[in-house]
């Protein structure tokens, strides 16, 4: 969403003046990279879990302001809707026994912020949709308190001059229209961090794009909204629509949208920072008072705010980071194309597939994006997302096939091997990576869970679709708390 920001309105003048410090911005961004002025020496690896908030009837709980005063924990914060927190997790390295304190340090959150949610009558749920969501529950009045979303809502719908319009053809169909932004925040994910060189920073974001079709088939855990069945991912397009900025008239021009999946394998960072700043106009025009080349200059490091502010507004499915920590100055991959949930353990088990297999790609003696065309990339993550693990992906030298055999085939393997390479203690390695092997040969994950849940509720029970709902949330959440990988979840 960008920094946080305050109430306010732009002028002409501001516009102007932003678009000329974003590209002072980004050309001493370019003089840093010429001179090699980044933090490289011990890679971080980072995580973040957006969480929906339920009463215990299983319906959205609008108390995000109350279980965060609960919590009291600065390592969770507020999210777009009412319904929504998220939980940042401290950086580590991968190294020994790194994913291991991934998953004790999420539980051990978790399970202390939901006991003091539960004194304010709520619970968290880690999950890609909600499916207990309704229209009435996301509206403005549901929008969170921080005044960066509602000037963010204000910016979109000025620039679009008409209501959202959303529609999804899935297993069932769904059409429905907005006057705000808050369908985005149906739309709760899991995001991976990568530190890397600049050096490294194309080879590194080219694989994640590669895979990115491969981690959301497997992943999948967003089949249900507003009461339909529709993608297995149906977070995908409903991310991708509910923040467009472009009239009907404007997407037929070919103007890009700003939930992005890009258009081209790339050679530096610098690629995808130029083209944010020439294809997309400023949402949030706020100038910061340092002189980026003067701070530069001075032998110090900039922070380049305009420049963050504007990328934290292209909402690529790999975005590029540029962050400065301790006065030292990184960058990093943000992998965001997964949805959170369902477990901790399943969630970690991604993470370790994920930074295993782009390691594994990253290094590997012919790239992968050699061989293989940007759009087919693309083709895989919108397949991923459609048809989730029954899905079939393209991937060359083997044309055409089921996800889960690639995945056992070629790519368990190659993500043993960058996990290797990180320095990741073996038994920790085999258990998540056995996580994921199971996932594909039992054909289960979140998506199919809750599919296969509903539909049994409906055709044994004999509830209502709205019931059975409810019932899917209620089994979900038991489950959750358990910890126990998705596909040795039973049917209720």
């Amino acid at each position: 969403m960008g920094e946080d920001v305050g109430v306010r309105t732009f002028s002409r003048e501001d516009r102007a003046r932003y678009r000329e410090k974003v590209r002072r911005c980004l050309d001493v961004f370019a003089e840093m990279l010429r001179e090699s002025r980044f933090d490289v020496e011990r890679p971080m690896t980072g995580l973040e879990i957006e969480i929906n908030l339920v009463d215990d009837e299983s319906m959205p709980a609008m108390r995000n302001a109350d279980v965060l005063s609960a919590v009291a924990d600065p390592s969770f914060q507020t999210e777009l809707g009412q319904f929504n927190v998220e939980i940042n997790v401290a950086p580590r390295r991968l190294a020994g026994t790194g994913t291991a304190e991934f998953e004790q340090h999420v539980r051990a959150s978790l399970n202390a912020a939901e006991s003091k949610a539960r004194t304010v009558g709520t619970h968290l749920v880690m999950i890609g949709i909600l499916p207990t969501l309704r229209p009435e529950h996301l509206t403005a009045a549901t929008l969170s308190a921080n005044p960066r979303y509602k000037l963010l809502n204000e910016q979109i719908f000025a620039a679009r001059g008409e209501d959202l319009r959303i529609a999804i053809t899935g297993v069932e169909r769904l059409t429905a229209t907005a006057d705000t932004i808050t369908p985005e925040a149906a739309c709760t994910s899991t995001q991976f961090h990568l530190q890397v060189s600049p050096a490294q920073f194309a080879d590194y974001w080219n694989a994640a794009q590669a895979i990115a079709g491969i981690q959301v088939a497997l992943g999948a855990n967003s089949p249900l909204f507003f009461g339909r069945e529709l993608w297995r991912e149906t977070r995908i397009p409903l991310f991708q629509q509910a923040t467009d900025t472009r009239s009907e008239e404007i997407k037929a021009q070919g103007v890009r949208p700003r939930v992005w999946f890009g258009e081209r394998w790339i050679t530096s960072v610098f690629d995808l920072f130029e083209e944010n700043v020439r294809y997309f106009p400023a949402l949030l025009p706020v100038c910061d008072p340092e002189d980026p080349a003067e701070a530069l200059a001075a032998g110090g490091v900039p922070k380049l705010a305009e420049l963050r502010l504007h990328n934290g507004t292209v909402y690529r499915w790999n975005r590029p980071v540029y962050d400065v920590l301790k006065g030292r100055p990184h960058l990093r991959v943000e992998n965001r194309v997964l949805p959170a949930g369902p477990t901790v353990l399943d969630t970690v088990a991604n993470g370790a597939f994920y930074f295993g297999l782009v390691r594994g790609l990253a290094e590997s003696d012919r790239p992968l994006w050699s061989q293989m065309s940007f759009s087919a990339a693309e083709e895989n993550f919108h397949s991923g997302a459609r048809y989730g693990i029954d899905g079939q992906v393209f991937w060359p030298g083997l044309g055409y096939l089921p996800v889960t055999e690639l995945v056992l085939r070629r790519l368990l393997p190659l993500a043993y091997h960058g996990l290797d390479r990180w320095g990741v203690d073996p038994a920790e390695r085999d258990r998540l990576l056995g996580i994921i092997e199971q996932r594909c040969l039992t054909g289960r994950n979140g998506a199919t869970w809750q599919v296969e849940t509903l539909h049994r509720l409906e055709s044994a029970d004999h509830l209502d679709r709205p019931e059975a709902l409810r019932e899917v949330v209620r089994h979900y959440v038991e489950l959750m708390h358990s910890n126990r990988p998705v596909h040795e979840w039973p049917l209720p």
